[in-house]
């Protein structure tokens, strides 16, 4: 028996967000991921457009993990038609569930208050999706357990392999008619505080990689020791060191560390504020897949007893008009939305105020527009000035740097047939390409977004 795949790169191609891989075969189509659009306008405008295949004709999507850049889409899918099963580990279900509703929620809000201020060019602004379109994709999911072959026909079936980068992350190994499509989903990193290392896999006949971090290695232990002088700066100057962070993953990392530098007299005591109602939540995710990560249940609550939550909108004016020297760590890790907004519109034009980004800023959103050092950004319609400082910790990474995702690979005790570049940005794409065929002599391509390849099988 003879087949032909059809393979539409729908996102994350020639660009680091919206990861969408659809695969059409005879007898089933198959969605890898299906992310939002983050970032520069042109981008974050494709989110808007009609899906460019039937929804309804997708029989099953399986996620990689939880972000908003591959599972983020998922409400707009539903409300468009789409009505089969959607796939992943339990723990990756549970924070995509955390990610779309808050997601629906911060798109509604934003929408109200562009209606009420008026700052929106739509008459009137609407959201991507509703938290009820979020709701209705919840309902859909079903978790898969890792390390075990479920079948979608009898000739394809798939498997999730743990990944490292975030609490539920995988790969997914696709197996069709015994060719073996390796999606990388995001490789977390080798030493990691609180996930074991990515298991490496032993086989790719089409492997489709992640190349965020493809042109760079992460230095390291450096985050310690800015972290430190940061805070020290902070309770000298009697300011604010504010913290955009990731939910998920990061915020927990940030805050063991922090926790531990403090235990270890390396930093001195100052009020910590956690305002990220989502990363909250996923302090829960924690407590409910403790197999999942490094951490017990004693230490996880020692940790969170060391800060100070914040639960309400009420609480984040009161730490806004707390005078003492502080930090607060909020979301989003990009400066893209969510409470950090509110506290770099008060503080980011003061000299004292210090803004430390822990991530990867990907191009258009103001994380990034912070990092290159531009003068304003635009918060909620107006624009601020850019006085305070901004720093950069690069060692927190939640993804393989170009060494890790090499030495990943050269596990793999077969020659693929293709290796496809995805989720990275030009340069990263490019310096990965001649990386690996310098290192193996690996076929290797870029597609572009919205590109559609043929394998015949």
């Amino acid at each position: 028996m003879s087949l032909e795949i059809k393979i539409q790169f729908l996102g994350a191609s020639g660009t680091v967000t919206g990861s969408k891989f659809l695969l059409e075969t005879p007898e089933v189509n198959i969605m890898v991921d299906c992310g939002m659009f983050q970032g520069l306008k042109e981008l974050r405008i494709l989110n808007w457009e009609p899906f460019p295949f039937p929804p309804d004709k997708i029989d099953v999507i399986l996620l990689t993990h939880g972000h908003l850049d591959h599972s983020g889409y998922l409400p707009r899918l539903v409300a468009q038609g789409f009505k089969g099963k959607i796939m992943g580990t339990a723990p990756s279900l549970a924070i995509a569930s955390i990610i779309v509703l808050d997601s629906a929620k911060i798109q509604e809000e934003q929408a109200q208050k562009a209606n009420e201020e008026g700052y929106s060019i739509h008459t009137p602004a609407l959201p991507l999706y509703s938290v009820e379109d979020a709701e209705n994709a919840i309902r859909l999911f079903k978790s898969v357990e890792p390390g075990k072959w479920s079948s979608i026909t009898p000739d394809i079936k798939f498997r999730l392999e743990k990944n490292g980068h975030i609490i539920g992350a995988t790969y997914i190994e696709l197996d069709i008619l015994g060719k073996i499509f390796l999606f990388s989903g995001d490789i977390g990193r080798e030493q990691d505080q609180l996930l074991d290392p990515p298991k490496p896999p032993d086989w790719g006949d089409y492997i489709f990689l992640e190349s965020t971090y493809g042109n760079r290695l992460h230095p390291e232990n450096s985050s310690d020791e800015i972290l430190k002088v940061a805070i020290n700066e902070t309770i000298k100057n009697n300011s604010i060191l504010i913290i955009p962070s990731f939910a998920v993953e990061r915020l927990q990392t940030l805050m063991y560390k922090l926790w531990q530098l403090y235990k270890k007299n390396i930093i001195p005591k100052i009020p910590i504020f956690i305002d990220s109602p989502m990363g909250n939540e996923v302090f829960g995710v924690f407590e409910r897949f403790p197999s999942w990560h490094k951490l017990n249940l004693q230490e996880l609550a020692a940790m969170k007893n060391h800060f100070n939550i914040i639960t309400s909108y009420k609480d984040t004016w009161k730490t806004i008009d707390d005078k003492r020297a502080k930090v607060v760590i909020a979301g989003s890790g990009m400066v893209s939305g969510g409470r950090v907004l509110t506290y770099l519109r008060y503080f980011i034009d003061k000299p004292e105020t210090t803004v430390l980004l822990v991530g990867f800023q990907a191009e258009g959103t103001r994380g990034r527009q912070l990092q290159e050092g531009d003068q304003e950004i635009k918060i909620f319609g107006k624009y601020c000035e850019v006085n305070a400082k901004i720093k950069t910790i690069e060692s927190l990474s939640a993804h393989a740097d170009q060494k890790e995702i090499i030495d990943w690979l050269g596990k793999i005790k077969n020659i693929p047939e293709k290796v496809f570049l995805i989720h990275g940005e030009p340069t990263a794409l490019d310096v990965l390409r001649v990386k690996i065929k310098d290192t193996y002599q690996w076929p290797v391509h870029i597609p572009h977004l919205k590109e559609t390849i043929s394998i015949k099988l």
